[in-house]
């Protein structure tokens, strides 16, 4: 037991442990109960007895006993051994640790990359080349040859990588994409200020233009006589494009001065400052009506100008017009063929001196003089004589007629009575839809309408001193003759009615353009006539073609008040 102890010492702190319980265990197992006894010397007999029973029963068991403690103490120390290396790989596997790590190799990464921009920067620096040496091999000499191109050509693909590498990166083959601008809705307000804004930024141009015109025309003679004596002087000594270029520099610092605030007048036209007008707010509808008229007949004129440049540039160079054609084909091969032998130098000279006597002579006696401009100034010539597409298509019209008109002349000679004139003929030949014209309006036989009102215009004659509704307004046509102006109304019955209105052109004392309702937008369809007989004008109104019949009408009686005022003063 003993020796048994001293092997139980020997072990950990667990196994002491776990002995001590064995012992205690055992010692309550075995030891009965003390009884008392009256014997004397009894108790240390028994004593002893007690002490081989015990040596003899329980050294099998606790044999036993002690065998499976050593087992369970086996097994606790291979327990505490397997959580010792639990602890140990919880350790080592720590993501503290892992993390130091991988910073650690980080760092290691950078500082390598660091070194190796180094050495490639100390490769790529200027170096200054060495002397080649006396005693080096032609072997030595042709590799640093290759060494040094090889350095130059890396230096140039970095330059041009580092100069054009964005752009060859951004350069793409396909196409951009087609992208459609929402249009804008159409507005009154935006109109306005849309042509005003055409106005303003259009102003500079035409005031350069009326600038040349007044240069040209000698509108200050001081002026033009110093701008051509510099200009013939700069020609002649071949100094012409860079006083053009000085020029422009010149007005570009006097446009300069001007933003700055500097109060700069160089015109030879004084400008005239056009009043600004307010924008209205609020528009009535006739307002807003009669302002899309005025710019739509604005921009109807002047789209109706472009085309009819643009179409007369088309029909010179597509041989529309042969004659004028030919001009342009034979000036072209004259100048080509200057400036195949002539040199350059000579020709700028001609060309400078023929543009300053042009502009500075010849068109101011060309505008002096319209008839010499008329029969000796070719390009304005030219350039008149050109035809528009309307033009053209005009004339193929009047061929037509021309054509179709001899056939129907011969056909009608065979109802044409004898002894009766061609003017009569076609006097009597006019006609409306309810008898003769001449029966109609109680006029002579030679009295018909004109060649702009054979058919009439349609309209409503409006009597204002008539009271009664049936007389005052009347619908029917409107006819002009050399002397006469005819209304003949569609409600008469008989082909001489009461209801028809013939006034003569010498008796009318104002005509003018009348507006029946002044509501109503646009400048009115009706034309106004006042005569003696008459207190209050005569209006013919609804007049669909009213600037037409009025064109007429006014000139029919200027013509005939032209040729009675000298009748008159001869009679006197």
């Amino acid at each position: 037991l003993g020796s048994r102890k001293r092997q139980a010492s020997w072990t950990g702190p667990g196994e002491s442990v776990a002995v001590a319980g064995f012992q205690e265990r055992t010692k309550a197992a075995t030891l009965p109960p003390r009884t008392c006894s009256s014997v004397p010397g009894t108790g240390r007999l028994q004593r002893r007895m007690g002490m081989c029973k015990l040596e003899d029963c329980t050294f099998d068991s606790f044999e036993l006993l002690y065998n499976g403690a050593v087992d369970k103490i086996k097994s606790h120390k291979s327990n505490l051994n397997l959580k010792e290396e639990l602890r140990k790989l919880r350790e080592e596997t720590n993501v503290d640790s892992l993390r130091q790590e991988l910073e650690r190799e980080r760092s290691k990464r950078i500082d390598l990359e660091q070194k190796m921009n180094e050495v490639l920067k100390t490769r790529l620096e200027d170096s200054p080349p060495q002397p080649p040496r006396k005693q080096q091999s032609p072997s030595n000499n042709g590799t640093a040859d290759k060494q040094q191109k090889e350095v130059w050509s890396s230096r140039l693909q970095k330059w041009l990588y580092e100069r054009f590498g964005v752009y060859i990166e951004d350069f793409r083959f396909q196409p951009e994409e087609s992208t459609v601008e929402a249009e804008e809705p159409l507005s009154a307000k935006r109109l306005t200020e849309n042509m005003r804004r055409l106005k303003r930024g259009a102003r500079p141009v035409t005031n350069f233009l009326r600038n040349l015109s007044a240069l040209s025309n000698w509108h200050s003679v001081y002026t033009s006589a110093i701008a051509f004596i510099i200009y013939m002087n700069a020609a002649w000594h071949g100094w012409a494009i860079p006083m053009l270029l000085f020029l422009a520099i010149l007005r570009l610092s006097l446009n300069y001065l001007i933003a700055r605030g500097w109060r700069i007048q160089w015109s030879i036209v004084p400008e005239v400052s056009e009043p600004m007008e307010p924008p209205k707010e609020d528009l009535t509808v006739s307002e807003k009506f009669q302002l899309v008229l005025d710019v739509a007949q604005k921009a109807q004129n002047l789209f109706g100008k472009m085309a009819d440049v643009l179409e007369k540039i088309k029909n010179l160079f597509m041989w529309v017009q042969p004659e004028s054609t030919r001009k342009l084909y034979i000036c072209l091969w004259v100048a080509f063929i200057t400036s195949c032998v002539l040199p350059y130098k000579l020709m700028g000279f001609m060309m400078g001196l023929y543009a300053g006597i042009k502009f500075f002579i010849i068109d101011f006696l060309f505008k002096s003089c319209p008839k010499l401009r008329d029969k000796y100034d070719t390009p304005y010539i030219v350039w008149n004589s050109l035809p528009t597409d309307p033009q053209l298509k005009e004339r193929t019209n009047a061929t037509v007629s021309r054509r179709v008109q001899p056939v129907v002349s011969r056909s009608s000679l065979a109802t044409v009575p004898c002894g009766v004139s061609r003017e009569e003929e076609s006097g009597r030949s006019h006609s409306t839809k309810k008898g003769a014209f001449h029966e109609i309006f109680n006029l002579q036989e030679s009295e018909r309408p004109l060649a702009v009102c054979e058919n009439g215009w349609r309209c409503c004659l409006i009597n204002r001193d008539r009271k009664m509704p049936t007389d005052y307004i009347r619908n029917g046509v409107l006819y002009v003759t050399e002397n006469y102006l005819c209304f003949e109304s569609s409600s008469s019955r008989s082909s001489s009615s009461k209801k028809n209105k013939v006034i003569k052109l010498v008796d009318i004392t104002d005509i003018q353009k009348y507006k029946v309702l002044s509501v109503l937008p646009g400048s009115g369809m009706g034309i106004s006539i006042a005569t003696p007989s008459t207190q209050k004008p005569l209006v013919f109104g609804a007049m669909i073609h009213r600037d037409e019949a009025f064109e007429a009408i006014f000139t029919q009686y200027m013509k005939i008040m032209t040729t009675t005022k000298p009748l008159a003063s001869a009679e006197l």
